[in-house]
């Protein structure tokens, strides 16, 4: 016989509409009777009836996440405090790392509440999202490139950030390390940033300026470092694409025994709490985790509640400034 909330109430000694508040986290509810009561529920091992939940709000609670990779650091924090964020009003996070109009199709069938779709795929067209539906889409990426509303974190504007403050040190030879070649918007939005910059403050665009990488990830960044500070034009100063390829940049540099930031400074996008902990506190570029999880949260429980479309979002990145930068070693 399965457990309900009057079973939860009586052995509380609460009413029924308590037990639901306290079950769905209302704060209207004291803390230790909801704790009271959240024991209670688990010790009769009451299971909810989404179905009958579902019935009564006309929503699935649920999110439907296409996303890119599970596989670099900065993504899975954003992903992972996105999913605690929505669990704390109640909606359950459903992940895709399917082709995304395949994903959206799923969702769609599945009747999500929402849609939230974090674009980082080389080779997929993006013109092709047209399908207009009833189900919301938020869209996190580069603004213009789909018909909904999307939140950018102006990576731009977070490169030019970093350009301006080597530069106001002293550095003429800047080299950056990221997906150069790629056709993601999302990385080549930063490279078309980087090389707008450097002609801005006429300074050299040489080979060494621009470094490809095949990933962003740690291993990648480390070989193509190597490399990079052994060459006859070293840079003084190094621009990363994203956390994972500055883990390895500061490797190469260790190995090489190239002191951080006396021989080299480093600016790394992706401005994550992870970068102050790093064996070289790291300065950083970018939105900050918490303004992007906050904005992208507020923003889908939004969509949901009103019809009315919702205006797109550019978030404003900041520059951190730690010890992995300096003014260049005169040689």
């Amino acid at each position: 016989m399965s457990v309900t909330i009057k079973d939860i109430a009586e052995r509380a000694g609460v009413s029924f509409s308590t037990v639901s508040k306290a079950l769905n986290d209302s704060p209207l509810v004291h803390m230790d009777t909801k704790q009271r009561i959240l024991d209670i529920s688990l010790e009769l091992g009451y299971q909810p009836n989404t179905a009958a939940r579902r019935l009564v709000s006309n929503k699935s609670w649920t999110i439907g996440v296409v996303w890119p990779s599970v596989e670099r650091f900065a993504p899975s924090a954003l992903i992972t405090r996105i999913n605690n964020e929505m669990a704390k009003h109640n909606y359950t996070t459903l992940l895709s790392i399917n082709q995304t109009e395949l994903a959206i199709e799923t969702f769609l069938r599945l009747q999500c509440d929402a849609i939230l779709v974090f674009y980082d795929r080389e080779g997929e067209e993006l013109q092709n999202f047209t399908k207009q539906s009833v189900i919301p889409i938020l869209y996190y990426g580069v603004n213009g490139l789909t018909p909904f509303t999307t939140i950018d974190a102006t990576r731009s504007k977070a490169i030019e950030l970093a350009i301006e403050h080597l530069v106001s040190l002293g550095h003429e030879r800047i080299a950056y390390v990221g997906n150069t070649n790629s056709k993601d918007p999302l990385q080549s939005e930063k490279v078309a940033a980087f090389t707008e910059q450097l002609a801005k403050y006429h300074l050299p665009i040489t080979i060494e300026s621009l470094i490809p990488v095949n990933s962003l990830d740690t291993y990648d960044g480390y070989m193509i470092t190597k490399q990079l500070l052994v060459s006859s034009n070293q840079p003084t100063a190094i621009i990363s694409g994203s956390y994972d390829l500055t883990k390895g940049i500061l490797r190469a540099a260790t190995e090489l025994q190239i002191q951080v930031p006396e021989q080299l400074s480093i600016i790394s996008y992706d401005n994550i709490q992870q970068m102050e902990e790093l064996e070289v506190p790291m300065t950083a570029v970018g939105v900050s985790l918490e303004e992007i999880v906050s904005t992208t949260v507020r923003t889908l429980l939004t969509m949901i509640e009103q019809k009315d479309p919702v205006p797109s979002i550019y978030l404003v990145p900041e520059l951190v400034i730690r010890s992995s930068t300096s003014i260049p070693a005169r040689i």
